[in-house]
């Protein structure tokens, strides 16, 4: 798959300097955990979860989370089993072989709740909804871990190592640190460091580590308001801050972080002032979409994205298709961005140092910045590098462009 592959080709060539490249599942997993942008999470009882994934790869999502847990009560449990499996099959269906895949579905994860419904699942994909055998194991990624600890670790591992052997190839982990210890000053740095420690082995299968934040949130009955961002809520702030320090270095021993989920999609009352600039817009004239994203109270989202890629998390968690163009928009590096590292890593080739920036307007230091300069290159390659005095706006702006009709990238013409 490919970021902005719903794009015509005369867009995308009229923003991209560099387009962005197309990577699979069968990725280094973690180049393939930096990769997932925007994850559109599904209830796994939604009735047309197959037309779904093929409508929204369509309109530039490129990763989804079919969801086992907390989406559903737990009386609901069997029959969406029987119905992610049966939505499975029938993506599978659509072509002929496996290899078709890649280039038409978004990698689909599946969000189980235990260890041992990985394995029970993993079983019935591989059987197929009707017991036949089928090859609809090839449409999934992997799996979503939740409430995982260094407790239920080996036991997640065990049964994804099974479920990868009865695919007959590697199936992607991605788990979640969200458990209510994390919240305890008293148990968190033990808590993740065994979680690490747990992971280290397992780099070839761990895409990213998820952050959990609803459920970090419960533990001390805090939500978070959809005027403010999650690092506006102290005691879960300080939760991301760990995970970060713990899960994303740049000695090797990192992973890809995704941020907490954004959960508001419905516009209501605002009480503080809005959080976009109204310049940015006017320039393209198109204010119309600054207006749209505050009816929508998402100009939250926009500065939450900004505060994640400042804290070294990449991709979110989503509730509606509607925010995969802010994620995205906001992951495309800039113009300047992308000659910062590419100066940094020459620099540090030749012996390390300090000098100006391109722009003239910072220093780059190739040993402190280099860890920074290689993430920004890999984000490059995955999301694209924009032409020089193009940014969010302009992204967003193409974006909804393709999905108005507008664009050739929608054929439906229908509306973002």
């Amino acid at each position: 798959m490919q970021h902005y592959s719903h794009l015509d080709e005369s867009t995308r060539e009229a923003i991209f300097a560099s387009p962005p490249r197309s990577f699979s599942a069968r990725d280094d997993a973690q180049h393939v955990g930096s990769g997932l942008g925007a994850s559109l999470y599904m209830p796994g009882t939604r009735p047309q979860l197959a037309d779904d994934v093929v409508t929204h790869y369509a309109r530039g999502l490129v990763s989804t989370v079919w969801c086992l847990e907390d989406s559903i009560s737990e009386s609901e449990v069997p029959a969406a089993q029987a119905n992610i499996v049966t939505h499975l099959a029938a993506l599978a269906a659509r072509f002929p072989t496996p290899d078709d895949v890649a280039a038409a579905l978004p990698l689909i994860f599946v969000r189980v709740r235990t260890p041992q419904q990985l394995r029970d699942l993993a079983t019935l994909v591989n059987e197929g909804p009707g017991g036949e055998s089928t090859w609809s194991s090839a449409v999934l990624a992997g799996f979503v871990m939740p409430k995982f600890t260094g407790a239920n670790a080996p036991a997640y591992f065990d049964a994804l190592a099974e479920a990868s052997a009865l695919a007959g190839y590697r199936l992607l982990a991605m788990p979640v640190v969200e458990t209510p210890g994390l919240l305890h000053r008293e148990t968190r740095g033990g808590l993740l460091s065994a979680v690490s420690t747990l992971l280290a082995p397992h780099r070839d299968v761990v895409a990213c580590v998820r952050i959990g934040g609803t459920d970090l949130g419960a533990a001390l009955g805090l939500r978070r308001p959809r005027e403010l961002t999650i690092y506006n809520i102290g005691p879960v702030a300080d939760v991301v801050y760990d995970i970060v320090n713990v899960f994303g270095r740049t000695d090797g021993t990192g992973f890809p972080i995704s941020g907490p989920v954004w959960e508001y999609f419905a516009n209501s009352r605002r009480l503080f002032k809005p959080q976009l600039r109204e310049t940015p817009f006017r320039a393209l004239e198109h204010d119309d979409i600054r207006e749209e994203l505050l009816e929508e109270n998402l100009d939250g989202l926009v500065r939450e994205l900004a505060l994640d890629r400042a804290n070294g998390l990449t991709g979110k968690t989503i509730i509606h298709p509607q925010h995969v163009g802010i994620v995205h928009a906001l992951s495309v590096v800039s113009s300047e961005e992308h000659a910062d590292a590419v100066d940094i890593l020459a620099k540090h080739a030749s012996g390390g140092g300090v000098q100006a920036s391109s722009a003239g307007n910072k220093m780059n230091e190739a040993g402190p910045h280099r860890g920074w300069a290689e993430r920004t290159m890999t984000r490059a390659e995955l999301f694209g590098v924009a032409r020089p005095g193009l940014g969010m706006v302009d992204f967003l702006l193409a974006h909804v462009e393709a999905l108005s009709g507008r664009g050739a990238g929608n054929p439906a013409g229908e509306q973002a």
